[in-house]
């Protein structure tokens, strides 16, 4: 079965390492800050001015004026800081983040990222992203490995505009986590009761397939 998007906050959450500085893109990636494993303390940076983002709030919790860059209600951690944008982007393009999560259209094989549009829909701008991809070391993907009319979005080279290049190096999808090197897919782990042919079928870049390939493991 495909991961659903809880799974897959849940999976990039077994990345998080203690002491971390985090940013959580818009969509999927915000869930992961329900997640953290217990033991480890990590920074959840909002790029609309936020660093130490809680989990979400419950209905007694709700502040309208705290808010993550998706515009959803968030909780503040112990220790936060409020800043304003600009210092948020001196953070980001400063190499100041340990770990970005984000989602994309497409990736491929050369590390490249299509995110933020799709030509002929309306957009309402590239938001961050583009200063993510080039200021971090560290990213992980998250998105769905074909399109509900079974098209791969890993691709040998992406057809979108792209967002960054040869920057991606790990992608999570609903299917798979994958490592990106020397210009290959690399099979990591597949998600619980989806076979590797399954997975190979929906890669249109090349994969390199090792012997053995790891399910997914998640706390029940």
């Amino acid at each position: 079965m495909a991961l659903s998007r809880e799974q897959l906050a849940q999976r990039v959450a077994q990345e998080l390492k203690d002491g971390y500085y985090v940013n959580l893109g818009i969509g999927i990636p915000t869930l992961v800050a329900n997640y953290i494993p217990e033991g480890i303390e990590v920074m959840l940076q909002s790029e609309n001015g936020l660093l130490g983002m809680g989990p979400f709030p419950t209905i007694e919790e709700v502040d309208a004026d705290l808010i993550n860059a998706g515009k959803q209600t968030v909780t503040m951690a112990r220790g936060a800081a409020l800043f304003d944008s600009a210092e948020s982007f001196a953070m980001i393009r400063g190499g100041h983040v340990d770990l970005t999560v984000l989602g994309a259209f497409e990736v491929d094989t050369q590390g490249n990222i299509a995110s933020y549009m799709i030509p002929g829909k309306l957009i309402k701008g590239m938001g961050g992203a583009m200063d993510l991809v080039a200021g971090a070391d560290n990213i992980i993907v998250t998105m769905t490995h074909a399109s509900k009319h079974g098209e791969s979005k890993l691709l040998t080279e992406c057809t979108l505009p792209l967002t960054g290049k040869g920057c991606i190096k790990k992608v999570l999808t609903d299917l798979a986590f994958i490592e990106i090197k020397e210009g290959k897919f690399h099979l990591l782990e597949r998600a619980p009761g989806v076979s590797v042919e399954e997975i190979i079928k929906l890669t249109a870049g090349e994969l390199v397939v090792p012997e053995h390939v790891p399910e997914m493991m998640f706390n029940e």
